[in-house]
């Protein structure tokens, strides 16, 4: 049993850290945080392909965060992070150590491996889940407690 706590908890730790460092690239992008991007002056157009990332590492970072959404929000990240990579990195060598897209691969596969298993069980998707199974369970239990009125008939 204290071995499912431990996976719950690292996993749980492991989401939130990860949609944290996402809020702040995003942030870095879309706000200028931390001096905004290296040797580029101001922020990028909301519509560009760098304005575009900003807004999925900032809203994406919080719905990993949050776990709500986490499925199909990390496989967007695991795509875009892909994308950065082969787009941004891979054209100035051969290693990910030596193009400096150790980030971009690690994220890749982090979501990647959150898009499989999803939110886990402290998250919000799985709060909805629960929610949504006591609201079918409920309307199940009063469906079962109504009788039907009795026929004059015989069934056939």
């Amino acid at each position: 049993m204290k071995i499912n706590r431990a996976v719950q908890i690292t996993y749980f730790l492991l989401r939130v850290i990860a949609g944290l460092l996402f809020i702040q690239f995003g942030g870095l992008i879309l706000f200028g945080w931390f001096g905004g991007i290296p040797e580029q002056p101001g922020t990028p157009p909301l519509m560009s392909q760098t304005g575009i990332g900003g807004l999925l590492e900032f809203f994406g970072g919080i719905a990993i965060v949050l776990g709500l959404g986490t499925r199909p929000v990390a496989f967007v990240l695991s795509g875009m992070m892909a994308v950065a990579y082969w787009q941004f990195h891979a054209p100035n060598g051969v290693s990910p150590v030596q193009n400096q897209g150790v980030p971009a691969v690690l994220f890749c596969f982090l979501y990647l491996y959150m898009a499989a298993r999803g939110g886990g069980d402290w998250s919000l998707d799985a709060l909805l889940r629960r929610k949504n199974r006591d609201i079918r369970n409920t309307e199940t239990s009063q469906a079962s407690d109504t009788t039907s009125p009795p026929h004059d008939s015989p069934n056939f």
